[in-house]
Parts: C-alpha cells; sequence; structure tokens
C-alpha cells in the first residue's frame, strides 16, 4: 500500500515514468504478502473518453436478522430469502466450502481467441453429461496474479458446472498486457464495446456458444477482484450478449481512467456519482467488509449509495427480481466460500460460486435482434 500511495504521488506530480517504473517493480518482484488481485495494473491506455457508470437503484428496506429478506424499495419485504426451487433445480443453503475428493469427470481444455484487439487463451470446463441440450454458460475473469486454472479450483465453479449442467468459460489475462495479470479494468481504451480486451472476452464468449450450441438465453459474466471490475464494464457494454453479471470484490464500471483514480477509487468507492447505463442487467455483488484492497463502498457503488445490509435483494414494482447485494461480514479481499487455503478464498463465507449460479439461473435474457430488455 505504500507503493501505492508513492506511486500516486507520482502520477499527480506528472512523474508518469517513475509511477509506471515503482509499480512494475512491485508487481514482478518479491512482496512480504500477496499482490492484490486488482491493484491497478500497469498497461497502454488508448485515452478514448469512458462511458457511464452501473446505474443507480433505489435503496430499499430489508430484514437484518440472520434471515434477511427480499425487500423491495419503499415497502415491506414480500417473502423471505430462504431455500427454494430455482429454474436450474433446487436452490441450496450456502454453505462453506470444502476439497473436491478429485476434479469432476468433465473436459477442462485449453483454447485461444484472436482479434484485430490481440489474442487470449481461455479454459473451458464442458460437463460430462448434458450433450444434446443447450447448456447455460458462465464466463469466468480472474483477478491479478491469477490465471484461469488457478480461478477455477479456486472457486469451485468446475464442480457446480458438472452438477448444475453448465459451460464455464475462464478468459485469461495475458502477461504481455499487463505483468501481473491483472485486466485493464481502469484504462478508457478498454471499458469500450468492441475495442481492447472487452472485444476479447466478447469474442471468446460468443465463439463458446457458436461452438457448443449454448442457451444464448442463459449466458452470464462474472468475476473477482479486477475480474469483477472488467465483468462490471462486460454488463455496462455488452447488455446484449449476458443475461445478468456477479461482482465478486470488484469496482464499478468507469470507477477510474488511470492509475491514480484507479488507487482512490479502490481505497474510497466510486469517486463520482454513478449514472444508469443505457441497458442495465439483473446484478449480483458480493463484498467483504473488511476488505482492505477493495473499499466495501465499492459494492455500494455497484449498487447503490445508500445503506448496506447483510443481503439486499432489489424488485421492481412488479415483484420482479433486480439485483441482490452481498456484504460478508469479517470478510476480507477473498472469493467467499472457495477452497481452504485457495487463492484469495475464504471457506467460512457463504459460497459466493452457487449463489451466482442460483441467481444467473433465476434470470434467463431474452436473445435475438427483437429482444428486449427492461431497464430497473
Amino acid at each position: 500500500m505504500a507503493a501505492m500511495a508513492e506511486a500516486t504521488r507520482l502520477t499527480r506530480q506528472g512523474r508518469l515514468a517513475e509511477a509506471t517504473a515503482l509499480i512494475q517493480q512491485m508487481l514482478a518482484g518479491p512482496a512480504p504478502a500477496r499482490l492484490p488481485p486488482d491493484a491497478p495494473p500497469v498497461g497502454r491506455r488508448t485515452g478514448a473518453p469512458p462511458g457511464r457508470e452501473p446505474g443507480h437503484r433505489p435503496a430499499p428496506r430489508a430484514d437484518t436478522g440472520t434471515q434477511p429478506g427480499l425487500a423491495r424499495p419503499g415497502r415491506l419485504p414480500r417473502r423471505r430469502g430462504l431455500p427454494g426451487r430455482g429454474p436450474w433445480g433446487p436452490r441450496r443453503p450456502h454453505r462453506t466450502a470444502s476439497p473436491a475428493a478429485k476434479p469432476p469427470p468433465g473436459r477442462f481444455d485449453a483454447f485461444s481467441y484472436t482479434s484485430a484487439a490481440g489474442t487470449r487463451g481461455y479454459r473451458l470446463y464442458v460437463p460430462a453429461s448434458g450433450a444434446g441440450t443447450a447448456l447455460p454458460l458462465i464466463v469466468m475473469l480472474h483477478g491479478g496474479t491469477q490465471d484461469a486454472a488457478t480461478f477455477a479450483a479456486a472457486t469451485r465453479m468446475n464442480d457446480l458446472a458438472e452438477r448444475e449442467k453448465l459451460l464455464v468459460a475462464y478468459p485469461e489475462q495475458a502477461r504481455s498486457a499487463n505483468p501481473g495479470g491483472y485486466w485493464n479494468w481502469f484504462a478508457p481504451g478498454h471499458q469500450r464495446r468492441d475495442a481492447g480486451e472487452p472485444s476479447l472476452i466478447a469474442g471468446i464468449t460468443r465463439q463458446v456458444t457458436d461452438r457448443y450450441q449454448a442457451d444464448t438465453a442463459r449466458v452470464y459474466v462474472a468475476g473477482f477482484s479486477a475480474g469483477g471490475a472488467m465483468a462490471a464494464v462486460m454488463a455496462t457494454v455488452y447488455p446484449d450478449l449476458y443475461a445478468a453479471a456477479g461482482v465478486h470484490s470488484g469496482l464499478a464500471y468507469a470507477a477510474a481512467d488511470d492509475v491514480a483514480s484507479a488507487l482512490q477509487a479502490m481505497r474510497h468507492g466510486p469517486l463520482h456519482p454513478v449514472r444508469p447505463p443505457a441497458r442495465p442487467l439483473p446484478l449480483i455483488v458480493f463484498h467483504g467488509d473488511r476488505d482492505p484492497i477493495v473499499a466495501p463502498a465499492n459494492a455500494a457503488g455497484l449498487i447503490d449509495r445508500g445503506h448496506a445490509y447483510t443481503r439486499t435483494c432489489y424488485q421492481d414494482p412488479a415483484g420482479a427480481a433486480l439485483a441482490e447485494c452481498w456484504i460478508i461480514h469479517q470478510g476480507g479481499h477473498t472469493w467467499s466460500g472457495g477452497i481452504p487455503l485457495g487463492s484469495y478464498t475464504d471457506a467460512h463465507g457463504p459460497d459466493a460460486s452457487a449463489e451466482f449460479i442460483r441467481f444467473f439461473g433465476e434470470h434467463p435474457g431474452m436473445p435475438g435482434p427483437d429482444s428486449v430488455l427492461k431497464p430497473f
């Protein structure tokens, strides 16, 4: 954090070369603690104007007991947040994770995608059964210092994909694009549709969807830390490609436009009021309330600038669920419910992977050129 503060000071003084060199040294060299997965990366910026931020949601009323209620703005909770039956089968109560005894039986292969924006590798999990049906697809974006395989193991998402019969793609950031493996979520050139890293992630999504005949109404994007920030980007600039999004320990779309503003946003939350995107998607957010790397205020910036609750659910006037915000009490900068001793995981927290899948299953999209996504 001291090095990050010094990089901010140098940037404000216009000493960009020195700031860049300091951050590169911090990312590449040994450190007494693990590098934070969404420390602002050193990457090329295009100078393109930033886009619009995620929408402002009205602050709802919610229960604050051990079973928070599903609330809607300005009204009493309609129903309780208890396990039930979702579109992909029975909802299971969230639980802590344990290591899998053996890898799931599906295929977990490596592929790559190339376009004018460059080349990115990715891993893809295909469940052992489910052939002949259009399966849902979840695109998972790792945090900094992680790779696709590490992220898949840490989140146990492949085990859940085998159980629920889902395709899961894990795009992987190239070290040539960023030495620490961070998605360049803060750079304006990577906050636009059909440009930079968003175009590569969208290309991977379409490649998998076409090759495996995935259900285009059930394509989702999620991520952790820097990957969570990039998932917010993807949800904003590609609302026609994804049906819903999940952000764990991330930041809002266009929360920063350079290294200095990224550091400030990570520490204090969004630096300016958020504005609604043109076509907001259903959104589920996880964040630890003791996260020392990305301030919990960023969770509020993704959904609402009012009070935060243990679990807050948002509905439209008709009662349809629009968004959820999970604040993990005593949680740090970790993937909640991941494997013990995994890469940035907390096995004692609620199972974020299972909750993301449950939320995505409740929000199928409406594919095709004639589809219309209702605004929040």
